[in-house]
């Protein structure tokens, strides 16, 4: 599922353009000083920044709360329920071992020089019809991982994976980008499709493995210790909750950590503890592990399959596209997950459910920050910026490529939105493709998306998601996260003007 922002019919201010990019810039400077100088935390900063940002542009106080809300509203039913629904699926590989079952056979297969390889592959493989959301909650416990067991950096392995979900994000459908970029301008989606792979192949070789090698050795991240898969013995590192231990919440009730583990006896004021025989002495088979992770994307290609092949209205087209939406594909995995993975394994509906509750609180803070970036972003798109952008290369004499791509950049940089500037810039330069012929059409719908994936910075939802669950500073991820997809988007639309050169 993606989060679509578009600018609204009128903005919320009649400020000029000079004003509307001072505004952009010190809201922008506003969240990066109050996270890396003054130590903010990022959803403050982010809040505090889009405040800033609408007062400077001289949008009416109550108008900047209902965007940033509407923002966060929205980024929150898209990509927070697909966030909390991977941590659930993340939280039964890790404790029923299912994890370790896959992770084993990887170090097993493949040797430490090919891991970024495979990881580039097997995040592209999984990203082709996965959105990139989806992709990162169901790889990045995986990737934690696979860092701790074999002593490789965390970038090492990291970067390639999130170049294989972001590019095949941005270029290839049936991911919306591209679909809406094909639908605005009429290109061929079957071209479109086959000129994309073509370009991605090459874009996540040089920003995946090369670049995550060479980063590697400037951002030395370790996997946040929260975060890693890895089986939790509770009883060990914790003694039970008894009266007075814990702290009170605002009816006056004892609340720790353990209640989201282990419901209790249910009795007041008993112990909260482990019940005997928690761990499972039959580990999960491979396959029903393999099946947990892949299940989503399997629902989600066949619904991109059926719409490809299967006619509007059809019942089995209603079928595939209720199956394949990205939260009921995430939740068939869930479920699935607590079937095979839990009570299959052994464990018992409380055990289970303790697991799925114990998967929560550690994102708790990612969602907060990606939301509050979805409000930050949104108060940008509001107030005009994205238009301003539009309108400044609306009318230059520029090839319809180059035109495409900078147009997708600069709404990109303004807003942090890859879909509202693959939406702005095909409407921009539609009447253009009537005088391309089919292939080059095609080209001018990628050389968009490549635009679209420039420099993710901090008005972007992904930048804090990939942030938070790498456990790195906003400096780490400029130097890292921000910088690969500037070279997706440049290495993609280089590979975009040679495929022109030869058609």
């Amino acid at each position: 599922m993606v989060t679509l922002l578009a600018a609204p019919a009128e903005p919320l201010t009649n400020a000029g353009d000079t004003q509307l990019v001072l505004a952009a810039l010190l809201g922008i400077a506003a969240v990066v000083l109050l996270i890396a100088w003054g130590k903010v935390h990022p959803f403050l900063a982010l809040i505090l920044g889009a405040a800033v940002l609408g007062v400077v542009a001289a949008v009416p106080v109550d108008k900047i709360v209902t965007s940033f809300s509407d923002g966060v509203g929205s980024t929150v039913g898209g990509v927070g329920l697909l966030i909390a629904l991977g941590a659930m699926i993340g939280g039964l590989l890790a404790e029923s071992g299912g994890a370790d079952g896959i992770v084993a056979r990887v170090v097993g297969r493949v040797s430490g020089s090919a891991l970024p390889w495979a990881m580039a592959g097997v995040a592209a493989l999984i990203g082709l019809p996965l959105f990139f959301e989806v992709g990162v909650v169901l790889l990045v416990p995986i990737v934690l991982l696979v860092s701790l067991r074999v002593d490789v950096p965390l970038m090492k392995i990291g970067i390639p994976a999130l170049a294989g979900l972001s590019v095949l994000h941005g270029l290839v459908p049936p991911h919306p980008g591209p679909l809406v970029a094909i639908d605005a301008l009429g290109a061929n989606l079957g071209q479109t499709l086959a000129l994309g792979l073509l370009v991605a192949i090459p874009t996540v070789i040089i920003a995946g493995p090369v670049f995550g090698n060479l980063i590697a050795r400037y951002v030395p991240a370790t996997a946040p210790a929260e975060l890693l898969p890895t089986r939790r013995d509770v009883a060990a590192d914790r003694s039970p909750t008894r009266p007075g231990d814990g702290r009170a919440d605002a009816d006056g009730d004892l609340v720790t950590e353990d209640d989201l583990l282990n419901p209790g006896t249910g009795r007041p004021g008993a112990a909260i503890e482990e019940p005997a025989g928690r761990r499972s002495t039959r580990p999960p088979a491979l396959w029903a592990a393999v099946v947990t992770v892949l299940l989503p994307v399997v629902l989600m290609l066949l619904r991109a399959i059926g719409e490809l092949t299967l006619d509007e209205g059809t019942a089995g087209r209603k079928a595939l596209d209720i199956a394949g939406t990205p939260i009921i594909a995430l939740l068939a995995g869930v479920i699935f997950a607590m079937i095979f993975l839990g009570y299959r394994s052994g464990f018992s509906r409380t055990q289970v459910s303790g697991f799925l509750g114990g998967s929560l609180p550690p994102i708790a803070g990612i969602l907060l920050i990606v939301a509050a970036g979805g409000g930050f972003k949104q108060v940008l798109v509001d107030a005009g910026v994205g238009d301003l952008v539009a309108n400044a290369a609306d009318g230059a004499n520029l090839s319809p490529l180059l035109l495409g791509w900078l147009v997708a950049v600069g709404i990109r940089v303004a807003t942090g939105s890859a879909t509202v500037a693959t939406i702005t810039a095909a409407g921009i330069v539609a009447p253009l493709a009537d005088t391309l012929a089919g292939p080059e059409v095609a080209l001018l719908a990628l050389a968009i998306g490549c635009g679209s994936l420039f420099f993710s910075h901090v008005n972007d939802a992904g930048f804090w998601l990939v942030k938070e669950y790498f456990g790195l500073t906003v400096g780490q991820t400029i130097k890292s996260w921000s910088v690969m997809e500037t070279i997706i988007s440049v290495v993609g639309f280089l590979g975009v003007l040679l495929l022109d050169v030869f058609i």
